[in-house]
């Protein structure tokens, strides 16, 4: 696994992250790697609804990231249920 090191980063900045490591009961390193990947996958949805393409391999690579990692309280058969009751027609389109 790769690593790297953060220089500068401002104190308050610092201070914040971890107060959120002691809250969550994270070492600092998992709570860096926690913000790391939320803000990427924000970034990610952002470039998506902009309608910006992913290449395919950074797709898969995306989603095998995600694979395994979902958690629910909610048993399969909730979920599946859940997933029917929200499903659309679709988006209107024009051509």
């Amino acid at each position: 696994m790769a690593s790297i090191t953060i220089r500068n980063i401002p104190e308050y900045v610092f201070r914040k992250i971890k107060k959120l490591s002691e809250i969550e009961k994270r070492s600092m390193n998992n709570e860096f790697l926690v913000i790391i990947e939320r803000g990427l996958e924000g970034e990610l949805m952002e470039k998506v609804s902009r309608g910006v393409r992913i290449h395919p391999s950074s797709q898969a690579r995306f989603w095998r990231n995600l694979s395994a990692v979902w958690e629910d309280e909610r048993t399969t058969e909730e979920i599946i249920k859940d997933i029917y009751a929200n499903r659309t027609l679709g988006r209107e389109t024009t051509l």
